[in-house]
C-alpha cells in the first residue's frame, strides 16, 4: 500500500511533467518563426561613431601608472534610465577590471555617463587590452555595447 502511494505522489508527477514539457517543447520549436536567443559572453564588436553608445575619452596608449578615465555617451532614449557596465578585457577575453554603475539616467543637459561618478581604472600591466561599455534598459532585458581597443606601455 505504501508503495502504492509513494508511485501516486512522487513518481507520477515527474513522469507527467517531463512528458507535458516535452509536448510543449515540441510544439514551441515547430513553429516556424522561431529562434532561440542566448545570451553571448565574450563576444563584442567594435561599433562606429553612428551606434547609440559611444566611449568618450579614450587614448590609444597609456603608461602602467596612468588612470585610464573614459565617459560614455547614449543616443538612445530607449536607454535614456538603466545599468551602465564597464569591462577592460585582456586580448584573450578574461576580465581585468569591472565597474558597475546602477540606475544611470541621463537627458538633454547631461548625456555623460557615469552621472555623479568617474570611471578611473589604472592598470598595472603592459599590454594590450579593450575596453567594453554596455547600457542595459530599465528592464534589464535590452542592451547595447560598444568597445574599444588601447595598449599600456
Amino acid at each position: 500500500m505504501a508503495r502504492g502511494v509513494t508511485y501516486v505522489v512522487y513518481v507520477l508527477p515527474i513522469v507527467f511533467s517531463v512528458i507535458f514539457g516535452s509536448i510543449v517543447m515540441a510544439d514551441i520549436l515547430q513553429e516556424p518563426d522561431r529562434e532561440l536567443n542566448f545570451m553571448r559572453f565574450g563576444e563584442f564588436e567594435a561599433t562606429s561613431h553612428n551606434d547609440p553608445i559611444e566611449i568618450i575619452g579614450l587614448q590609444k596608449q597609456y603608461s602602467t601608472s596612468e588612470p585610464i578615465q573614459i565617459q560614455v555617451i547614449v543616443d538612445d532614449s530607449k536607454f535614456a534610465c538603466g545599468d551602465l557596465y564597464v569591462t577592460i578585457y585582456t586580448t584573450g577575453k578574461s576580465a581585468v577590471t569591472q565597474s558597475g554603475y546602477f540606475e544611470q539616467c541621463f537627458d538633454d543637459v547631461n548625456r555623460f555617463l557615469p552621472i555623479n561618478e568617474r570611471f578611473s581604472e589604472i592598470i598595472d600591466t603592459a599590454g594590450q587590452y579593450e575596453i567594453v561599455a554596455e547600457i542595459l534598459d530599465q528592464n534589464q532585458k535590452n542592451s547595447i555595447t560598444t568597445s574599444e581597443k588601447f595598449t599600456v606601455k
